[in-house]
């Protein structure tokens, strides 16, 4: 890409005067190389665009990815790697400070007015029950951070199963890039150092460094893409070997010298290969293991290739102007095309876009980036006032990320207000599970909103409380797994809940059973892992950090009461899990009651999501599952066994075997099987009840049970 000289994202200050170069830099042959290379190219200028078409062409007409990002990557790698040899060859100052306010000042302002664009998008056609955690996704990607909050989304169990994509997923990339150009110079940094101490070249330094995140990148790729592709996919860590690649590329080229029919050969053989990728791969559930090689590898076979002259090179449609501009506006083409994709999906209720959309969309979508090139970000880019100081340049940064948050957090404090004054009167007006006690009569409010409100059911969860606190001797490596639910000075008992997120969801109404009978409540809990035994266990390295560390916490809090899941259900049905009887077992033969929660219905899709978009009583919304109406497959472990207790609150959940989306004006499910925090404390009287009849049962003290 040109770049002005005024422009320079590595330019430092106090330059040198023309024609001297330090004594380290004197008669750098690879200072000449470099530059004899560097400067425009309009073949790797067109290879931007036609990446940036393949993104755009597989996602609106086959719903899938190309392997064109990862091009996107490599490509900006690539140019930075020259940028950098050039100055450190030529003897130039590296100017980090800069350099990073300079790159985050250029691509910020376009990147504000998309994410401005797009939650406006959201305010205005999106479902509600999106509408939160797709804002919290705008501000992530503001900060470079949308690729770890998509992440932690493919391993959140709690997380809302939205039946669309989000409109800001697209910023995944960015962020990734976003964060190697912070990393990415401090490599450079120390290759300047060696050249300044030794006089020494430094490309094979750089060569070494690349090389070793090459190398050790794609090992950690390809191992977590076979583990946790989900996860793998947005992780910075499994995506650094494509930037080292494309790094190693720009420090080889310019010692590269191919004949020109090889060069013929490799532009195009390149640029099928690289068409080819997604057609062939399952981009998507492949990457971003050693597979991604071969889009980058095929973009790398075009670079090489370079300008060949020949008339049937493939430089020589890469160079031509109308796609030369395309990729003079790829960054804002890739910004646009998404949201206005997603959100035509979501007008419509449409899984894709046809044929007609499809290119309505695609032309749509190259108008605005070369529109938004033009009056946003050459102007931008051109304007010298915030170049002057570095201090401007910051506050162009601040500024843009200022109002992305300042917008997204005004949004957030409006909807926080109003949810605050609806559950004044939630006693009255959303009794939930109170409802289905004999002789309620409903006192409140006809026309009172059923809450959570839908855009805030995505983070209805049962909050687990406060941190491990300090008198509890665990090991440090499981304190994150540890919480405070209910503190008690004086407390007549300290109950322990482990398990996972379907535990969780119940802690509403332990704690109002603990409250009413004075007990202290921590949690030990991980969403996906299982309280059974080892090798039960998913195959994650955090449950099996976590299922050690459940024994210590045990021998730490010293129990007389513990409640877990009591049985396992998926979309089909409900199961009983071996190795949780063997550590019940174990439980009780250490003195410990033990109070097994039956597990909830779990559907393949949400009920109040449902409910949300087609009414609240809408008979699809109503489902049902093969455990209701059959017998607690944990009772008859609870018959034979004195300390185990069994509780069933499956006609809570869905009373008459029917599951409703809403009881008493309380959205029931956060999404497809786990219960909302607000419904789980509704039913604290029913459950302290039902608790206290199955420890009586069981020989059991009496429980005092909420008021």
């Amino acid at each position: 890409m040109r770049i002005p000289p005024a422009l320079d994202p590595v330019a430092g200050s106090s330059p040198l005067p023309v024609g001297q170069r330090p004594r380290w830099a004197a008669g750098s042959s690879s200072a000449q190389r470099v530059q004899r290379y560097s400067g425009f190219r309009p073949e790797v200028q067109g290879l931007r665009a036609i990446a940036v078409l393949l993104v755009v062409v597989y996602h609106v007409f086959m719903g899938r990815v190309s392997g064109g990002v990862d091009v996107f990557l490599l490509i900006s790698a690539f140019f930075m790697t020259l940028s950098f040899v050039r100055r450190i060859e030529g003897g130039r100052p590296l100017g980090l400070g800069r350099y990073w306010l300079h790159t985050f000042k250029r691509l910020l302002p376009l990147a504000t007015v998309i994410i401005l664009f797009t939650l406006a998008l959201i305010w205005l056609v999106f479902p509600r029950t999106d509408v939160a955690e797709f804002r919290s996704q705008g501000v992530a990607s503001i900060l470079y951070l949308e690729n770890w909050a998509l992440a932690a989304n493919e391993v959140n169990y709690y997380a809302a199963d939205h039946s669309t994509a989000s409109p800001f997923q697209h910023f995944w990339s960015l962020s990734v890039q976003g964060q190697v150009f912070l990393v990415w110079p401090l490599i450079f940094a120390l290759a300047w150092f060696v050249k300044r101490r030794t006089g020494r070249n430094s490309i094979p330094v750089l060569a070494v460094c690349f090389g070793l995140v090459f190398a050790a990148s794609l090992a950690f790729s390809v191992v977590t893409t076979a583990t946790r592709q989900g996860f793998a996919y947005f992780d910075t860590r499994a995506r650094l070997w494509e930037f080292a690649l494309g790094s190693l590329i720009a420090l080889a080229i310019p010692y590269l010298h191919p004949g020109r029919v090889l060069r013929v050969v490799l532009g195009w053989l390149g640029f099928v290969s690289m068409v080819l990728v997604g057609i062939l791969v399952d981009v998507q559930g492949a990457f971003p293991g050693w597979i991604a090689l071969w889009p980058l590898l095929s973009a790398a076979a075009i670079i090489v290739a370079g300008q060949t002259g020949s008339p049937i090179g493939f430089d020589r449609f890469l160079s031509w102007g109308p796609i030369v501009r395309l990729g003079d506006a790829a960054y804002a083409l890739y910004l646009v095309h998404w949201p206005l994709l997603i959100s035509y999906l979501v007008l419509r209720e449409r899984p894709e876009a046809g044929p007609r959309s499809g290119v309505a969309l695609v032309v749509l979508s190259v108008v605005l980036a070369l529109l938004l090139t033009r009056w946003i970000e050459t102007p931008l880019k051109r304007w010298a006032w915030p170049e002057a100081r570095k201090w401007r340049m910051g506050l162009v940064i601040v500024v843009c990320m200022g109002l992305v948050v300042a917008t997204a957090g005004a949004w957030s404090a409006v909807e926080r207000h109003r949810t605050q004054q609806l559950t004044w009167n939630a006693a009255e007006n959303n009794p939930g599970a109170v409802s289905l006690l004999p002789g309620f009569q409903f006192a409140g409010d006809p026309e009172a909103a059923t809450l959570p409100l839908p855009e805030d059911l995505s983070r209805s969860a049962a909050e687990l409380g406060g941190a491990c606190p300090e008198d509890i001797e665990l090991p440090e490596q499981f304190r994150q797994f540890c919480h405070e639910t209910r503190a008690a000075e004086s407390p007549t008992e300290t109950v322990l809940v482990t398990g996972n997120s379907h535990t969780q969801h119940w802690l509403p109404a332990i704690t109002a059973l603990a409250e009413a009978n004075n007990w202290r409540v921590v949690n030990y809990i991980q969403p996906g892992c299982y309280y059974t035994v080892a090798g039960e266990q998913p195959p994650f390295e955090t449950c099996d950090r976590w299922f050690e560390g459940t024994q210590p916490m045990v021998d730490a809090v010293h129990p007389g009461l513990m409640f877990v899941q009591g049985t396992f259900t998926n979309v089909d049905g409900e199961f009983w899990k071996a190795g949780l009887e063997t550590r019940v077992r174990d439980l009780v033969s250490q003195g410990i009651d033990v109070v097994g929660i039956r597990d909830v219905p779990r559907f393949s899709q949400s009920p109040s999501e449902c409910a949300v978009e087609n009414g609240e009583d809408a008979p699809q919304c109503v489902g049902t599952h093969p455990m209701l109406g059959t017998e607690d497959p944990q009772q008859t472990l609870a018959d034979v066994l004195p300390g185990f207790s069994a509780v069933d609150m499956t006609d809570v959940i869905c009373p008459r075997e029917q599951c409703h989306p809403v009881i008493g004006n309380v959205y029931v499910y956060l999404d497809d099987d786990h219960i909302t925090g607000m419904y789980s404390a509704t039913t604290a009287p029913i459950f302290a009840e039902r608790t206290a009849e199955a420890m009586s049962a069981d020989g059991g003290a009496g429980l005092d049970a909420p008021r």
